[in-house]
């Protein structure tokens, strides 16, 4: 049985994220004490018509779970028909007060606790230690919003599902991105394509996006682009494997130009294209391409 353990900082997007993967099929359980998870699925499995892959939600509310949840974990794989992995939701200290204060929430460890914000995110983050080393997949959701992270997710439940040689259950996530609002954090791969020739400053192109046929047709029509897709195809090519023998499930690969909405975004759609055809699991998100 498929289990996953989401967990993660408070205010990075769990409650959106549980409620995707409740979208998806998944049975959710919010809040469930580490120290019983094994014991719930063994109850779970004995229950008529309950094969729907589980999801355990899981914060800093139990704080003391977390001494137990890697512990607890091993002890599910040892169960032959157990598949489990950990999603950690992460987000930078700003983007959780901006947050929290436009919420107007108090973090969790705030109430616990009595402790500042931004005591309580650096106590949190200390306590989230094990499980973030340990995690499967991390998402950054500094820069997301909940349809990307919507979309990040659903890739990342399709790459559990693949059992072919060629992904290995690895997920690639093809990711555009603005140089001018950040490098992303999550990134494993970072290239610049702010070196070939800009949309932007062609008047009828200016306000569309690299999804455009117009502005891919013209992103592609430049010799030095396309010279360099293809050795970055090569790359690729070489490296995914490697990644894979090394147990990696997941890779963010970003590319990035200026804005994040022209040239970036067309490339990283013919490196999603590209990956798929070859039997990766492979999608793409365009962080900034609604931006102005």
């Amino acid at each position: 049985m498929e289990i996953l353990i989401l967990t993660g900082m408070s205010g990075a997007g769990k409650t959106h994220a549980a409620n995707t993967l409740e979208d998806l099929g998944y049975y959710c359980v919010d809040n469930m004490p580490a120290l019983m998870l094994s014991e719930f699925m063994n109850i779970y499995k004995r229950v008529p018509d309950k094969s729907r892959a589980v999801a355990f939600v899981i914060d800093v509310r139990g704080e003391r779970e977390f001494d137990t949840l890697i512990s607890q974990l091993e002890i599910l794989k040892t169960e032959s028909e157990n598949t489990c992995r950990i999603i950690f939701l992460d987000c930078d200290d700003e983007a959780i007060i901006t947050r929290y204060k436009e919420s107007r929430r108090a973090h969790p460890l705030t109430s616990i606790k009595s402790l500042p914000i931004r005591e309580a995110i650096a106590k949190e983050r200390e306590l989230l230690q094990g499980a973030r080393q340990n995690a499967d997949f991390i998402v950054d959701t500094t820069n997301t919003n909940v349809h990307q992270l919507r979309e990040r997710l659903t890739a990342i439940v399709a790459a559990t599902k693949i059992t072919d040689s060629a992904s290995g259950g690895l997920t690639v996530s093809c990711m555009s991105f603005g140089f001018k609002y950040g490098v992303p954090s999550e990134a494993d791969l970072i290239f610049d394509v702010r070196c070939f020739p800009n949309p932007f400053w062609i008047e009828d192109l200016r306000p569309k996006t690299g999804l455009d046929p117009e502005v891919a047709a013209y992103v592609l029509s430049n010799e030095k682009t396309l010279g360099f897709i293809e050795k970055l195809k090569d790359m690729i090519k070489y490296l995914l494997p490697l990644y894979i023998s090394d147990g990696r499930t997941d890779l963010v690969i970003a590319v990035g130009c200026t804005g994040g909405k022209h040239r970036s975004v067309c490339i990283s759609e013919v490196l999603r294209k590209y990956l798929s055809e070859n039997d990766y699991n492979a999608a793409a998100a365009h962080r900034d391409i609604g931006k102005n």
